[in-house]
């Protein structure tokens, strides 16, 4: 039961989460992943409230499922070697971490169509903020898929394969976060590379699902 309930858990965060990337995407709105014109994002954000809202609406039911993944995994790896359990710990540790900055994330956007539409002056910094934060939020992704990857494979939980997955994309994440300051005023590749990190991230949470319902 409590498998299942941990797949259930990951699966639910990943339709949630691409149906509030869809969403959101739909709207026009950039993404905080590389600075830009100002003009141009404080024109984007100007009056889009009730666009954010459709997104953000989802985003605290996509944290829930996340951390019921986190804690279902934590709660299957704890019976098995302390090593394990460690590693475990450190997957949930990253979790929590990415929740709570992306709560901040998500934050910042309303903040920033606010200042676009009531005191343009501020969305400049409110926006390199959202960047910077976006960008090193990804450090807290690479950590719960070493972590959970970790504990996983040396409890017999994850096979090697799936291990692969999880280590490339938490590698991707990694370097993604550590070039957030070239993003500030420009796009990087480093944003690619951050995006093919956060689909691996997506590819292993979803098969980790399956060998949980499986198991």
């Amino acid at each position: 039961m409590a498998a299942t309930i941990t797949a259930v858990g990951g699966l639910g965060f990943v339709m949630v989460a691409i149906a509030v990337n869809i969403i959101y995407g739909r709207s026009g709105l950039p993404l905080p992943t590389a600075g830009g014109d100002t003009e141009q994002v404080t024109a984007a954000f100007d009056g889009a409230g009730s666009a954010l809202r459709r997104s953000a609406v989802l985003a605290p039911l996509s944290w829930l499922c996340l951390t019921v993944f986190a804690a279902g995994l934590v709660a299957q790896l704890w019976g098995t070697t302390p090593t394990a359990q460690t590693w475990a710990l450190v997957g949930l540790g990253g979790v929590l971490l990415q929740n709570a900055t992306f709560t901040v994330v998500e934050a910042l956007r309303f903040a920033v169509a606010e200042g676009a539409a009531r005191a343009r002056g501020t969305v400049g910094g409110l926006w390199i903020l959202s960047i910077v934060l976006f960008g090193f939020n990804q450090v807290f992704l690479a950590a719960a898929l070493l972590g959970f990857t970790l504990a996983g494979l040396i409890a017999g939980l994850v096979p090697v394969w799936h291990a692969v997955i999880g280590f490339l994309a938490a590698s991707l994440l990694f370097v993604a976060a550590s070039a957030t300051p070239y993003r500030i005023s420009r796009p990087h590749v480093s944003g690619l590379m951050g995006l093919v990190g956060w689909l691996g991230w997506i590819i292993w949470i979803v098969i980790y699902s399956v060998v949980l319902l499986a198991s």
